[in-house]
């Protein structure tokens, strides 16, 4: 295996799921499967064991679901020294806990049903650091995510004081799923410089990736589901 490839663990109970997933990933030249899993303890047992770069987690499965084992990935301080970063699989009309998942460590979320090359390409952007935020055939998802967020607590407005106006102007078009290429465009502003002020961003509100930033952001009142259109 190239040491460039991304290195991805399947964890779904249902065989037939981690076998397509497989499948779609071994055939790429920058990714490989390297190891599945059927619940959340066996997850976390081979992890120990095993180097992944990125997790595909479904939510629903016996005994340690999704939610509580993303959480102990992110606490976790493995043996070999990685820590992956987990897409979340969801079905979007069940999954009410995406929200907890994402809070509790994960990078994305990636629809069950979503196109190989979507797939692929979420595995691509996590591992580089972007998020699986809005692609268009999640947008859905999204504003559910944002709606519960807003139901579920207060709006913490103070939460992003601690930002310059700029800042907050990078934060609010990350949040509507902008890319670093695109807010540059529609700030005007070179896309170093974008990266830099997202890595200020996360700095000063102690968020892990662009997916945290934008949990924030909803809960500051900064952004509502309605400006993702």
């Amino acid at each position: 295996m190239s040491d460039e490839q991304i290195r991805v663990a399947l964890v779904d109970d249902q065989e037939l799921v981690r076998s397509g997933f497989a499948m779609v990933i071994d055939s790429q030249p920058d990714m490989r499967t390297v190891l599945e899993a059927s619940h959340g303890q066996q997850a976390l047992d081979r992890l120990n064991l095993v180097a992944a770069d990125v997790v595909l987690m479904d939510i629903r499965m016996p005994g340690m679901d999704g939610l509580e084992a993303t959480e102990r990935i992110a606490a976790r301080d493995f043996p070999h020294g990685v820590v992956p970063k987990v897409i979340i699989l969801t079905t979007f009309d069940l999954d009410e806990y995406v929200m907890r998942a994402i809070r509790g460590g994960a990078s994305g979320f990636l629809l069950k049903d979503a196109p190989p090359d979507q797939m692929l390409d979420s595995i691509r952007a996590v591992h580089r650091g972007d998020a699986v935020i809005a692609p268009s055939s999640t947008k859905r998802l999204v504003t559910y995510l944002a709606d519960k967020a807003l139901a579920d607590r207060e709006l913490r407005p103070d939460i992003i004081d601690v930002l310059t106006d700029r800042e907050r102007q990078v934060l609010y078009h990350m949040a509507r799923g902008l890319s670093n290429s695109e807010i540059g465009e529609v700030l005007d502003v070179a896309q170093a410089t974008i990266k830099t002020h997202i890595g200020r961003i996360f700095a000063k509100l102690g968020a892990r990736d662009r997916v945290q930033a934008v949990v924030l952001a909803y809960e500051a009142g900064l952004v509502r589901p309605g400006d993702l259109g």
